[in-house]
């Protein structure tokens, strides 16, 4: 009989219990070891939740799976048409997993050790034109309070490049209007500042002035953007209404919160700017993580030079 605790981890009740009460734990540390965002953390315990379910199929449990128990489990997402993707994704969590176990010394040998991660091919991000920007910008009917809200949204995505949490999240406290940026806390708890840029900045002070307040009526947030019940946007509201703007703009391409988070790097990139500089704005830890935008830039010129040029 294999015990974990207190539990009985052949009984499945038990099993199932011993799972969440582990996985709580381990987000948990992540949360305080790293300061990982809930998002993170939630993709974390999915991931580590489907992997425990699949092995209380198999009659085991995470304290007890080996390589073998990894490489079939694997196998069993490719057969149920799981990408490549999201097979890479569930094995980082589950290193994650194992190595946090490893060294509370609940297992001996961590599984993932020898299993190589897939080598996925890096898609480049759909972009969008400078001409398809400005139309999606002038969208908004600012003859009512959500119109100038919904600009302001956009601009300011669009000036400063911003996660989608991060900009639903943005409090006022992160906004410095007299200086013109704004102070975002990104991935990992890490500081930035981003400039917020003219057109931006005057919209972001109409709707300040003139929108938010009868958003609010009379009541309070800490947040700067807000919705008619004056609760703080969420990520699911604004992907509505950013598609919602963009099928008014005409625009037919696909489009989410982080295309024009693309745009607003490779339109810089386009204009000249270093990539070390789009790297601080954007946030990424990693500049191999920035350089994908030189590529779309790359294939734009390509593009421009096949329409334009003579013998394109």
């Amino acid at each position: 009989m294999v015990r974990g605790d207190c539990f009985d981890l052949r009984d499945a009740g038990s099993l199932r219990e011993f799972h969440v009460r582990l996985l709580d734990e381990f987000c948990d540390a992540m949360w305080l070891e790293e300061g990982l965002s809930r998002n993170t953390l939630e993709s974390y315990r999915r991931d580590l939740r489907q992997f425990a379910e699949w092995l209380a199929q198999q009659g085991s449990s995470l304290l007890e799976a080996a390589q073998a128990d990894l490489l079939a489990y694997i196998s069993w997402q490719y057969a149920n048409q799981a990408s490549a993707r999201t097979s890479s994704r569930s094995l980082s969590s589950l290193r994650r997993l194992y190595r946090y176990l490893l060294r509370q010394g609940k297992i001996k040998i961590d599984p993932t050790l020898r299993i190589d991660m897939p080598k996925l091919p890096r898609g480049l991000p759909k972009g969008l034109s400078e001409a398809d920007v400005e139309a999606l910008l002038d969208a908004p009917d600012e003859g009512d309070v959500l119109g100038i809200r919904d600009r302001a949204m956009l601009e300011t995505l669009y000036a400063t490049g911003l996660r989608v949490t991060e900009l639903v999240g943005l409090p006022l406290s992160g906004l410095s209007l007299d200086m013109g940026v704004v102070r975002v806390m990104g991935k990992g708890a890490k500081e930035r500042l981003v400039p917020l840029g003219e057109q931006a900045l005057e919209s972001l002070e109409r709707y300040l002035r003139e929108s938010r307040p009868a958003l609010l009526n009379g009541r309070t947030s800490a947040a700067v953007f807000v919705t008619q019940r004056g609760a703080a946007m969420t990520r699911q509201a604004f992907w509505y209404l950013i598609k919602r703007h963009a099928a008014q703009a005409g625009l037919t391409a696909a489009l989410s919160p982080h295309t024009l988070r693309h745009a607003f790097a490779t339109h810089l990139l386009n204009h000249g700017a270093d990539l070390r500089v789009v790297q601080i704005l954007l946030g990424h830890t990693d500049i191999s993580t920035t350089q994908i935008y030189t590529h779309v830039a790359r294939e734009r010129l390509k593009n421009l030079h096949r329409q334009h040029h003579p013998r394109g």
